[in-house]
């Protein structure tokens, strides 16, 4: 049988919290217990249950926590030949994206390395611009967090990203020729 809310609903609440003690258990067993912490909830629209959802733990790994985005995600090429109404140009653009990663790299990398910020900035608008037409959505967001880096003049930081850069265009290239360039219009 259900528990009722511990907050009178008087109309007025979208969401009324349910008892977080347990019959016959201290609440400080509650909080002692193993499982993950959660806010009990009563939808009011519909019956009675209480829903869980789960907390945040503090402890668990912050790179984890947030979800990643796909590494290539084949709908922004798709789009791209839709929008110019052409299949085989938006596959070009990714033959001519995957030909060009090293020099664009190397562009980019020279640039950090020698501390020419403007250099750096062109390169890395570039590298984020042209990873997000062919739908290299990971990459495209490192890119955009060594241009964050960049703009805040954090030139350390911005070397510390560069060796992520070159994994996740490595990985993006490999990916680009295994699942789009290389198939057939």
């Amino acid at each position: 049988m259900p528990q009722p809310s511990a907050s009178p609903d008087d109309g007025n609440a979208s969401v009324a919290l349910a008892p977080t003690d347990i019959p016959g258990q201290p609440e400080t067993a509650l909080a002692a217990s193993s499982a993950p912490a959660a806010i009990p909830l009563v939808d009011p629209t519909g019956p009675s249950v209480p829903v869980a959802l789960p907390l945040a733990d503090a402890t668990a790994d912050p790179a984890v926590l947030p979800s990643a985005p796909p590494l290539v995600d084949p709908a922004a090429l798709q789009d791209l030949g839709a929008q110019l109404d052409s299949p085989a140009v938006a596959k070009g653009f990714a033959r001519d994206y995957t030909k060009m990663w090293d020099q664009r790299y190397q562009t980019l990398a020279s640039a950090l390395e020698n501390g020419d910020l403007a250099r750096s900035m062109d390169a890395v608008l570039s590298l984020k611009t042209s990873s997000e037409m062919v739908g290299g959505l990971r990459l495209a967001q490192l890119a955009g967090e060594l241009e964050t880096a960049l703009r805040a003049g954090d030139m350390g930081h911005a070397l510390v990203l560069l060796r992520d850069v070159a994994e996740r265009g490595d990985e993006t290239v490999d990916e680009l020729q295994f699942s789009y360039v290389l198939w057939d219009s």
